[in-house]
């Protein structure tokens, strides 16, 4: 009778535990992205008077405008349109930035700025207009991932021989991986197929930063973690197709590509790795 009398007990004490692991967990969760957001905004030069200007219809949030600079060897321009048939350049970038920030380029942006200034070519650079959200991310990813896909199309189709180079920090390294190689069977996620060689040959490099979907042992990864992300890639949305032409920087501790407990971490790589990515991008593009 003692051991029934226990074991009617456990069940619902053992099912309570499992809740409070699973609510604290989503308050560790939440209370890093949360740390995420505000990192974030913290990183990123004249955040306010972007988000200003996406306000007022100026600035990264206006359809078709976007920030012109001259770089040392060519001209690029930062728009949420690609490029139109007949004004075509050496190769395009397209931006797709991290969770939380506002719209435009984000912190990996910078990136994008070293290579158009460095290359003597002529670079057009694209922002992915996708929501950005952590909560809830599912959903954002899906809508990032329907945005990226209309801007290679887009391009590979107006400009066949531009060079295409795409570029993500965190939720933004999840979607162009997505738009590559599919979702695959990830739960809780909207499945989609990866892109056609037909663009996807077109794009000839792949900087990933803090990609919450990142697998330790792969050929291209460039950062320092041995463990694998918090959605990683199954072999049915692989990446390996890509292994020659991209880059995965992932650090031990990061929070979301490696499942550690480092928010810092996760904000580190554009400072820590944006010069090597810059050379990769390079020597992909021809200079």
């Amino acid at each position: 009778m003692s051991p029934r009398r226990s074991s009617k007990r456990s069940g619902p004490r053992s099912a309570r535990k499992r809740v409070a692991l699973g609510a604290a967990v989503a308050a560790v969760t939440v209370g890093a992205l949360l740390i995420v957001q505000n990192s974030f905004a913290a990183t990123i030069p004249g955040l306010g008077a972007s988000r200003q200007g996406a306000q007022t219809g100026t600035g990264f949030g206006a359809a078709g405008s976007g920030l012109r600079f001259a770089g040392i060897g060519g001209s690029t321009r930062v728009a949420s349109t690609g490029d139109k048939a007949g004004n075509c350049p050496d190769a395009h970038i397209v931006v797709t930035r991290a969770s939380t920030e506002a719209p435009g380029t984000g912190i990996i942006g910078s990136l994008a700025t070293a290579v158009t200034r460095a290359s003597d070519q002529t670079i057009t650079v694209e922002a992915t207009d996708y929501p950005a959200a952590l909560n809830p991310y599912p959903p954002s990813v899906a809508a990032g991932t329907q945005a990226l896909t209309a801007q290679l199309t887009n391009e590979a189709t107006n400009c066949p021989a531009t060079k295409i180079v795409v570029m993500g920090y965190s939720q933004g390294a999840h979607v162009i991986g997505d738009v590559l190689a599919g979702t695959g069977r990830v739960a809780g996620f909207t499945p989609s197929a990866a892109i056609g060689t037909g663009v996807s040959d077109k794009v000839v490099a792949v900087i990933l930063m803090g990609d919450p979907r990142y697998v330790p042992g792969k050929s291209f990864n460039a950062g320092t973690s041995r463990t694998k992300g918090l959605f990683a890639r199954g072999n049915d949305a692989a990446l390996d197709a890509f292994a020659d032409r991209t880059q995965s920087y992932c650090d031990t501790g990061d929070t979301f590509c490696a499942s550690g407990a480092s928010v810092a971490v996760h904000l580190s790589y554009t400072r820590k790795y944006n010069k090597v990515a810059e050379d990769f991008v390079l020597s992909r593009i021809g200079g």
